[in-house]
């Protein structure tokens, strides 16, 4: 049996995880709940780095969009998706704090084709003191978005408002 020596070996393998880089190596990683606009920051950054079920897991129980199977084939083409978000003024109702945060995103499609989408979303919780086991974190409580013209900094909404 021919023996390859280690430092070989070592190397070959280096090689490999080398050029397997992937959209993680290239990003980040921010998992940031402190605030609205943090957390929509965050959401964007895991649909960079291509990590769905962290996406996913931002949202509440009620969802925009079908299942996850569903949100995952919806960023299928995207390459790259840039956020900018606006001024939120965070409320308190019934026991929960509530921060609409204007959003402005541009998607950066397979082929180079860019989308803008503007629009708000809604981030929501609970009153953290009062809380019991399973802590349940700061998450995007709905979104209402729509495609609209460039360029991104202009299709930024001046003010999102709370649910009534």
């Amino acid at each position: 049996m021919k023996t390859v020596p280690t430092s070989l070996m070592t190397a070959a393998m280096l090689t490999v995880f080398c050029l397997s880089a992937t959209a993680q190596d290239k990003t980040a990683y921010v998992d940031d709940r402190s605030d609205g606009p943090a957390l929509i920051r965050s959401l964007y950054n895991a649909i960079n780095r291509k990590e769905y079920a962290r996406a996913y897991s931002y949202f509440a129980d009620r969802k925009p969009f079908a299942d996850y199977q569903s949100f995952v084939e919806g960023y299928a083409k995207t390459v790259e998706v840039e956020v900018i978000t606006g001024t939120t003024t965070p409320e308190g109702a019934a026991g929960s704090i509530y921060a609409p945060v204007p959003v402005a995103i541009k998607s950066t499609e397979e082929g180079g084709k860019e989308r803008i989408f503007a629009g708000c979303y809604v981030t929501r919780i609970a009153n953290a003191a009062i809380q019991e086991p399973p802590f349940a974190p700061l998450h995007i409580e709905s979104a209402e978005l729509e495609e609209v013209d460039g360029p991104l900094e202009k299709a930024l909404p001046k003010v999102c408002y709370p649910p009534s």
